[in-house]
């Protein structure tokens, strides 16, 4: 569980991110997991766009895929998500949180 400072902290990293996944119609299968799963061990902070098209709101998608992958949910703004995870990597250098 983060704090609300680090949440906020996580925030204002995450302003310069550009998005690294799509969520579309076919909403989210077993590869979409595979590939947030391996986003999330490499970069930590990512964010994702939900398109109009996904049968899911982009809160539910972020709930969704927090609860699968035991991921923070950082912030909703319109389509985008931005979700956290520290990597279990040892020679990664974390984000480090306040």
């Amino acid at each position: 569980m983060i704090t609300t400072k680090q949440r906020a902290f996580l925030r204002g990293l995450g302003n310069a991110l550009d998005c690294v996944m799509q969520i579309g119609k076919d909403g989210l299968s077993e590869n979409s997991y595979m590939t947030l799963e391996g986003l999330l061990e490499a970069r930590e902070l990512i964010k994702i766009n939900v398109l109009k098209s996904c049968e899911h709101s982009p809160k539910e998608v972020k709930d969704i895929i927090c609860a699968r992958l035991n991921a923070e949910p950082i912030q909703v703004i319109g389509s985008k998500i931005l979700i956290y995870r520290r990597s279990s990597k040892k020679d990664f250098k974390h984000i480090e949180l306040v």
